[in-house]
């Protein structure tokens, strides 16, 4: 038989305690669940005794939890093990749950996804200007002080960015020489004017391929390798580590590949100029029975060295940027392959944005000289 809800209150200190008895559900707890709630919702510290209640559902468990506030204290509650895994229970439903905000959509969403993006390209900037002035640093160290350059870092390194690509370099700045001068020589036949190829072919090696063309294959090659093999390093601690030990890894890991590509890319490029010239004089010799004596005749003649000092001045700024990015983005991956991955692409997309950008300045500045 049920018996009805009942409660009673007692003093301890200066907090209440009160002992339910009686059987606390739904149909047996009024009126006692509502003295409850009304006498006890709105103190603390009061403490429950619930041993001598009979039977308990989740009405009666609620009503325990609106009395203690809607936060109930396991500290403050005598009951059996059954009893506080259906208080719990019932204390983790009732639990007020987190609001979810609709996402914003139409101009708002805009709004806040230009203003995301405005924020993180000031972040990368800002970012990338402290990685340069690092990186200045570093080589005004080591120009004071060559001795403080890793110099078998950077001569493995040189091999590996530089005599490894000569092969790669040659064989597509010779297909690049060749495309020219087949798309020159059917363009110029119209005119009857196909002895100006070798100028076209001259201006354009010298200028611009030699250069464009080496460089977006560092980035392919370098830049990914430097991301790549400074972003394993991170992942593993290793650059925490070198930093513990009192290692730049500014000096150990970055100024070697910044000096490598610097040495090198001069190098890739005239054998790009050399490849490519070579690869327009097949076509020319091939195509127009224009020999070997004659194209550097007029190369020499009508072309020059301006247009190949033109082209070579953009290496030394090409390899610090190339360097530059790859070992930045290499330094900012995270503890997951995942970032490692995102950062080796970011390596290359970036070097090659950078490239096509830095070559239209050149030639907007070349340009306005006169050159």
């Amino acid at each position: 038989m049920e018996q009805p809800a009942d409660f009673s209150v007692r003093q301890e200190g200066s907090a209440a305690a009160v002992t339910l008895t009686g059987d606390w559900t739904n149909s047996t707890m009024e009126p006692a669940a509502s003295g409850l709630v009304q006498d006890f919702s709105d103190r603390t510290g009061v403490a429950f005794d619930l041993t001598g209640v009979g039977r308990l559902d989740t009405a009666g468990a609620y009503a325990v939890i609106r009395a203690a506030g809607g936060k109930l204290d396991p500290a403050r509650v005598k009951a059996r093990p059954e009893t506080l895994r259906l208080l719990a229970l019932v204390a983790a439903a009732a639990a007020p749950r987190p609001v979810r905000k609709r996402p914003p959509r139409g101009f708002m969403q805009l709004t806040i996804r230009i203003g995301r993006g405005v924020i993180d390209v000031a972040t990368e900037l800002f970012e990338t200007l402290v990685f340069a002035g690092h990186l200045l640093a570093v080589s005004g160290m080591a120009i004071i002080n060559p001795r403080r350059v890793r110099w078998p870092a950077v001569v493995s390194l040189a091999e590996r960015a530089g005599l490894d690509a000569i092969p790669i370099v040659v064989i597509t700045s010779f297909f690049i020489g060749a495309v020219v001068a087949l798309l020159g020589a059917n363009m110029l036949r119209q005119f009857g004017a196909e002895v100006f190829v070798v100028e076209l072919i001259g201006i354009a090696v010298l200028r611009e391929f030699n250069i464009i063309i080496t460089a977006i294959l560092l980035a392919g090659r370098s830049a990914s390798s430097f991301a790549a093999e400074i972003g394993s390093m991170k992942m593993n601690q290793e650059v925490d580590a070198m930093r513990v030990m009192g290692v730049d890894p500014f000096e150990a890991l970055v100024f070697p590949r910044f000096l490598a590509l610097f040495i090198t890319i001069p190098l890739l490029t005239f054998i790009a100029t050399v490849s490519g010239l070579l690869g327009g004089l097949a076509v020319t010799w091939s195509v127009l029975g224009l020999g070997p004596a004659f194209f550097l005749q007029r190369i020499l003649d009508n072309v020059g060295a301006v247009h190949f000092w033109v082209g070579m001045s953009k290496a030394p700024v090409m390899a610090t940027v190339i360097a530059g990015i790859g070992c930045r983005q290499g330094l900012e991956v995270g503890g997951d392959t995942e970032s490692l991955g995102r950062r080796v692409t970011a390596a290359v997309v970036h070097s090659i944005f950078a490239i096509i950008l830095i070559d239209a300045a050149f030639a907007l500045m070349f340009m306005e000289l006169d050159i």
